[in-house]
C-alpha cells in the first residue's frame, strides 16, 4: 500500500468524486439510459473513441457551456452510432446516424444545441424515442455534481 499527502486538498478522484468513465441514470423520454459525462475539454474531444463495445442502453452525454451548431464524427470510433442533438431547454431535436471511422462531420442543423447524446445506432428508433423528447436536466446538473463540475452544472439553464 502507498499513502501520499495531499495537503489540505486532495484531487477530487482522492475525494470520490466521480470520473467520466462512470455511469450516470439519465433520463431522455421515457428510457432511463446509463448516461457517461463528458464535460471536459479532454473528455468532449475523446468521446468513444477506442471503445470496442457499449451497453444496450448505454450511451454518453456531451455537456457544453453554451447553445451552438454541432458537428461530430466517427475519427478512431469503431461503434456504429446515432447521435441526438439537444437544446439548452433538454429537448432533442434531431438524430443522425454515425458510422465507424467516418471522419465526415454530422452536423446539426439547429444553431440552438447544447448537449449530444450518443447511442448504439438504432437505440433512438428501438425504443421510439424522437425529437420533442426531453433530456432530465435535474439529472443532468446531479451528475455534474458528483463529478465535482459543479461551477459548470450552475452554469447550466
Amino acid at each position: 500500500m502507498v499513502l501520499t499527502a495531499w495537503g489540505s486538498s486532495p484531487p477530487d478522484q482522492v475525494r470520490g468524486n466521480k470520473t467520466v468513465a462512470d455511469h450516470f441514470a439519465i433520463k431522455i423520454g421515457d428510457r432511463l439510459v446509463a448516461m457517461q459525462i463528458a464535460a471536459l475539454p479532454a473528455e468532449l474531444q475523446r468521446g468513444l473513441m477506442f471503445r470496442q463495445t457499449m451497453g444496450s442502453d448505454e450511451g454518453m452525454l456531451f455537456v457544453f457551456t453554451a447553445p451552438q451548431q454541432m458537428g461530430f464524427w466517427m475519427r478512431n470510433t469503431v461503434l456504429p452510432l446515432d447521435i441526438g442533438y439537444i437544446d439548452a431547454t433538454g429537448q432533442l431535436k434531431e438524430i443522425y446516424p454515425m458510422y465507424p471511422l467516418d471522419e465526415k462531420p454530422v452536423s446539426s442543423r439547429s444553431h440552438v444545441i447544447q448537449y449530444c447524446l450518443e447511442m448504439n445506432q438504432g437505440w433512438y428508433a428501438r425504443h421510439g424515442v424522437k425529437a420533442g423528447a426531453a433530456l432530465d436536466l435535474k439529472a443532468v446538473v446531479a451528475a455534474l455534481q458528483a463529478r465535482g463540475l459543479s461551477a459548470l452544472a450552475a452554469k447550466l439553464p
